[in-house]
């Protein structure tokens, strides 16, 4: 077992386009999405903190909701709730209303709102906010032009999480995502396609190594050189773009090892019903690529897309772990805010095994 993984490292180390792929790909990567990605909204939940609840107030959240850029999650009661319902992930924004906000406008002729933004997602925050202020002001403009002294309803956006708005805080999350998936499975797959192309196969076979040792000895090096991968993307964008992490580096460390052993066993079964390198490559690349950054999140808001897709991209690995990802370098949250994505993880990591080495065994037969 170990001179077969000492074999795998020195098989890697010798074959310069894996090495090309392995340590490359992802500097470039991380280079051209950092100064090149943009997005937009149109749908977001967000909530709203009235403290006033008076008609004025009303009004106002009907023509925010009614606007068709937002819906309505949720109606806190007290300022705690809001941090609370950020990790969690649930909202995007929320909208704080002063107490006594109609008394104030009718008689200080002046009242603020507090428009309070995740900002992890730096666009989208940014987006939010001008939604909103632009749809207070339309309200403004018909409800009191026709008064004779100016009547001015003040709206303060605060960006929690990223106050600069810097968009490298949403592309290393989609970035270390997208090259750890693609990454791993494409490298497996080929990998052991690779063998039965060659016709070696049979050797391993016929070895007195099982199957589970076999794949095993396979992935092993994979798992450590993509972990190398995943902390020089996570060195970079803390020391070239400033990237905070937050929460705890264990924790981030341990969810990325995750989800490489997910995108291996992914990699493996691809491996599986692929007769050639060409074959692996193309279903890695094409199978892969595409869902993993049009279906994750990374790039376009989930919010935006058709219901279908939605459902779709709740398939996507790459989905939960960017959520994964920024809540813990960003928010700051533990485990207990991350447990279901992390659940999710697993449970894909051990169908995709579980599809492997089933699949594997009928080859032996």
């Amino acid at each position: 077992m170990r001179g077969f993984v000492i074999k795998e490292f020195f098989h890697i180390f010798r074959d310069y386009r894996s090495m090309l792929i392995l340590f490359g790909m992802p500097v470039v990567q991380v280079l051209l999405f950092g100064f090149a990605i943009t997005n937009e909204i149109n749908d977001a939940e967000i909530a709203v903190l009235d403290y006033s609840k008076d008609n004025i107030t009303q009004e106002i959240t009907n023509k925010i909701t009614s606007s068709g850029y937002f819906i309505l999650n949720k109606n806190l009661e007290h300022e705690g709730q809001v941090a609370e319902e950020f990790r969690k992930g649930n909202i995007k924004e929320v909208i704080v209303f002063e107490d006594n906000f109609a008394k104030k406008l009718e008689k200080n002729h002046s009242a603020q709102i507090q428009i309070l933004s995740d900002a992890s997602d730096p666009n989208t925050a940014n987006l939010l906010t001008s939604y909103t202020s632009g749809i207070i002001r339309n309200y403004q403009q018909q409800k009191f032009s026709e008064f004779s002294l100016p009547v001015e309803i003040k709206p303060e956006s605060i960006m929690l999480y990223n106050p600069e708005l810097k968009s490298v805080f949403m592309f290393v999350p989609g970035t270390i995502t997208i090259i750890l998936m693609l990454v791993s499975a494409m490298m497996t797959s080929i990998s052991i396609a690779k063998e039965k192309e060659m016709g070696t196969m049979e050797v391993l076979l016929v070895s007195p190594l099982k199957p589970w040792q076999i794949i095993v000895g396979k992935v092993m090096p994979y798992v450590l050189l993509s972990f190398v991968n995943a902390i020089t993307i996570l060195l970079m964008g803390f020391f070239v773009f400033g990237m905070p992490v937050q929460g705890s580096v264990i924790l981030l460390l341990l969810e990325s090892l995750l989800f490489i052993v997910m995108a291996l066993s992914l990699g493996i079964y691809i491996s599986t019903v692929s007769s050639s390198q060409q074959i692996a490559m193309l279903l890695s690349m094409f199978a892969l690529m595409l869902p993993t950054i049009l279906l994750s999140g990374f790039i376009f808001p989930i919010e935006n897309m058709p219901e279908i897709l939605q459902w779709i991209s709740h398939l996507m690995p790459s989905k939960w772990f960017i959520i994964i990802v920024k809540d813990i370098m960003l928010k700051g949250v533990g485990i207990l805010y991350v447990w279901k994505e992390t659940l999710i993880i697993i449970l894909m990591t051990v169908f995709f095994i579980f599809l492997s080495v089933k699949k594997f065994k009928i080859r032996l037969e």
